[in-house]
């Protein structure tokens, strides 16, 4: 229901006939660009995940079965409603590893990567929010920016910490769950929330190496300057006039957007960012929505390809990553 409220909102006063004009008048090369520049978002993404998930013995996993997880997951976020993507990614990480990866230990390591994700978001979107030319009490609905920024960094910072304090000193923390689990739940459920809590620790490995973890923040980094830079190319395509900036405060609201779970492709979500985005540098409703369809649309077909390709030389199915058992 929020999804389809979204997307009414967005094209909500949306002159359809002149949506079209702007998507003929669009320059092909610029937006040629724009989709190169957003599919090299996914192989960054598959070798910052490489520094943060490790076998039973510690050894990196190699790349290309890491590849083909990434690619998996992000087309399934694509085609599957609520982020089940993050599932299917993990599963397919655990098939891809041979065993050799608990399917918990690697969804704590994409649980950390988001962390990551959203701590370098909220950093470019708070260095956007003090250029001189962004208006200081800007708000998108009754949503003041600076406070979501502020909240960002809050959330994020703190979900990091817990983790720092879990894997430093994981045994009281697993002894703790053991305790309540035993006293709340069957004996046999109560030791396999246990197992599954230890493999998620395991995938939480990453934070007590301060080599890798710089390593990690550095990937973080370029990833979002270049899905920024995929924005901005987006802009001149269609001939906006809006500052480079533009792309870093449109990307952390479309960041927050898609946060929660919502509908596959996260249709109507992005497209209600970007109108409230641009409206803030004075972009009409139509020339805001006919970017967010073209970004959308454009940037949506590789990913989900490539996934579709690496899911057929993995040999799953779709419906496998619909519920992406847990089997560690």
């Amino acid at each position: 229901m929020v999804t389809l409220g979204l997307l009414a909102w967005a094209l909500h006063g949306v002159d359809a006939r002149a949506l079209l004009d702007h998507l003929r008048r669009a320059n092909p090369w610029l937006m040629l660009a724009t989709i190169t520049l957003a599919t090299c978002v996914f192989p960054i993404r598959a070798l910052r995940w490489r520094l943060m998930l490790r076998d039973a013995t510690g050894a990196p996993l190699p790349l290309g079965p890491l590849w083909h997880a990434t690619a998996i997951g992000f087309m399934a976020n694509n085609l599957l409603p609520v982020r089940a993507g993050e599932l299917a990614r993990a599963y397919a990480a655990r098939q891809g590893a041979g065993g050799g990866v608990r399917f918990t230990t690697a969804l704590a390591s994409i649980a950390v990567e988001r962390v990551f994700d959203g701590l370098t978001l909220v950093a470019l979107f708070t260095l956007a929010l003090l250029a001189p030319s962004f208006p200081r009490d800007a708000t998108i609905g009754s949503v003041r920016l600076a406070g979501l920024a502020r909240a960002g960094a809050a959330l994020f910072a703190g979900i990091l910490v817990i983790g720092l304090l879990v894997v430093h000193r994981p045994a009281p923390w697993i002894a703790l769950l053991a305790r309540v689990a035993r006293a709340v739940l069957p004996a046999r459920l109560a030791d396999r929330v246990t197992h599954l809590a230890e493999g998620l620790v395991a995938g939480l490995d990453v934070l007590k190496s301060p080599g890798r973890l710089l390593g990690v923040a550095a990937w973080s980094l370029v990833l979002w300057l270049v899905n920024a830079a995929a924005f901005a190319v987006c802009f001149r395509a269609f001939g906006l006039p809006v500052p480079p900036e533009a792309a870093l405060v449109l990307q952390g609201v479309v960041g927050f957007g898609v946060a929660l779970p919502s509908s596959p492709a996260f249709v109507g979500v992005f497209e209600a960012a970007a109108r409230g985005t641009l409206a803030l540098y004075g972009v009409d409703a139509t020339r805001a929505v006919s970017y967010a369809v073209a970004y959308h649309v454009g940037t949506f077909i590789p990913i989900t390809l490539l996934g579709l390709a690496s899911l057929s030389r993995m040999r799953l199915h779709l419906a496998q990553l619909r519920s992406a058992p847990a089997e560690d």
